[in-house]
């Protein structure tokens, strides 16, 4: 039994998540920002942890989630919010799970990020230049911290019930993913060693996601 942190558990794709963990009986700990939310994690069957990643230090956040064997970092500032937050959550969130995992001793962290923010974006509306930013520099954190890392980019998210199938790879064109397929990719890489140092696009498709990480992992 594996026990998963997930950072931003109240968000649509950890909440799937959550779903997919529970239905396979591993444990989780859903770090939230209050009581309210801390009710989604407790209604799917996991602890809660109430750390706001934006105020708290790394200290707090590694004393929550302490005795876990892999993080999750799935938070995000939300499409109503502004530049600011962006960097404060989407980036200064990323980086202080990482240096919490790295306290609290747990070295596996997989990373939600998003499609194509390795792209310019010098002319675009601020808050999404803002947005693309703030998960590009947390990617390169992630991949300098030493830690076992894993980040995935998906594309589009959509409410729609998945398939079980998908489109991975190093880049995939623009296009749109339910988030439950999301969900279950997560879990696949968590159990797939050769998926650690490795960064994927990932958008619906036609091959089943524990398939489709397989073949990634032996084409390295």
């Amino acid at each position: 039994m594996t026990r998963v942190a997930i950072i931003g558990a109240h968000g649509k794709v950890a909440q799937q998540l959550m779903r997919v963990l529970y239905d396979r009986g591993d444990d989780f700990v859903g770090v939230v920002r209050n009581d309210e939310h801390a009710e989604d994690v407790y209604r799917l069957g996991g602890l809660g942890a109430l750390v706001d990643i934006e105020k708290a230090d790394a200290d707090a956040l590694a004393a929550a989630i302490s005795g876990c064997d892999a993080v999750v970092f799935t938070a995000g500032a939300g499409a109503g919010s502004g530049i600011e937050r962006k960097r404060t959550v989407d980036y200064g969130g990323s980086v202080k799970a990482q240096q919490a995992a790295a306290a609290a001793g747990i070295r596996r962290f997989v990373q939600v990020s998003a499609w194509g923010v390795d792209a310019p974006v010098d002319d675009a509306d601020p808050v999404w230049k803002a947005y693309v930013e703030a998960k590009r520099d947390a990617d390169a954190a992630l991949r300098d911290s030493g830690l076992d890392w894993t980040i995935l980019r998906p594309g589009g998210l959509t409410t729609d019930e998945g398939t079980g199938r998908i489109t991975l790879g190093d880049s995939v064109p623009r296009g749109s993913i339910a988030r439950e397929d999301v969900a279950a990719l997560i879990a696949a890489v968590l159990d797939e060693p050769g998926s650690i140092g490795r960064q994927w696009e990932v958008i619906g498709g036609d091959t089943p996601i524990v398939d489709a990480v397989r073949a990634q992992v032996a084409s390295a």
